[in-house]
């Protein structure tokens, strides 16, 4: 067992080697990085940590192929497309998200940003309630599914209520409010402190959390995030996922 002192080194040496903008180029937060405006951020960043599974070059291509389809204008295609343009959209697909599913996804956006002030709103009003991003999902996944919509979408849309470990949507805000002087992740939304971000957890960073001896739980579910994170906030209560550079460059670059 490695301890205390000896790992936060180890942790801290991993961060400064993977947090730094060379590593946005192989990575799904290169797409919301073509983007200035908040609004077309946060909306790249949703989408393409939406279709975050797989091949990683195959999400940045997917993703850029998706967005290609509002002119690289996704705040305007928001607020201003009919229902007509969303099947631009109806032959998409990666992996299990398709056609319908990415309609579906266009429609509640519009809903989120004509009539709830937008994602950073919506998911800032869920962590007021229990001050956690457990319930910044949950209100966000509420207002999300708020309309009618087809069942198959829900499965891209991780419930952490469930004990879903939502990596793609922690991973999500992550890079909207998480922000240092690296230039890699956003630090957009100023209301939820990266003290209580959540760390993405898949087979990657949860293997490398049991090597660590941060994570003692085999399922990579809401329980081991939670598990995984307080570990991590030992070493820095104030930016624990910053850490999250560490586990996944450990374990995709690597493969230790």
């Amino acid at each position: 067992m490695i301890d205390h002192k000896t790992l936060k080194v180890f942790l801290d040496e991993k961060h400064d080697q993977y947090n730094r903008p060379e590593f946005i180029t192989d990575d799904p937060i290169s797409v919301p990085h073509l983007f200035k405006q908040k609004e077309d951020i946060e909306i790249a960043g949703l989408l393409t940590a939406t279709i975050a599974w797989g091949n990683r070059r195959s999400i940045i291509n997917n993703a850029k192929a998706l967005l290609r389809r509002t002119d690289f204008a996704p705040f305007d295609f928001v607020k201003n497309s009919s229902e007509a343009d969303l099947e631009v959209f109806a032959n998409f697909v990666h992996r299990t998200f398709n056609g319908s599913d990415c309609i579906y996804f266009w429609k509640a956006l519009q809903n989120i940003y004509n009539n709830h002030g937008g994602l950073e709103s919506v998911f800032h009003k869920g962590f007021e309630k229990e001050l956690s991003i457990k319930s910044a999902i949950s209100h966000f996944r509420n207002i999300f599914f708020s309309m009618d919509h087809p069942e198959h979408v829900r499965k891209h849309v991780a419930d952490p209520e469930k004990n879903a470990s939502a990596k793609r949507l922690n991973m999500f805000l992550r890079w909207m409010a998480r922000g240092d002087d690296r230039s890699v992740d956003f630090g957009l939304w100023k209301k939820i402190p990266a003290s209580a971000l959540m760390c993405p957890l898949d087979v990657h960073t949860g293997n490398v959390g049991r090597k660590l001896g941060l994570l003692s739980r085999k399922a990579n579910d809401w329980k081991s995030v939670e598990e995984l994170t307080e570990g991590l906030r030992n070493f820095d209560p104030n930016d624990p996922v910053k850490y999250d550079f560490a586990l996944f460059g450990l374990g995709i670059y690597e493969k230790f």
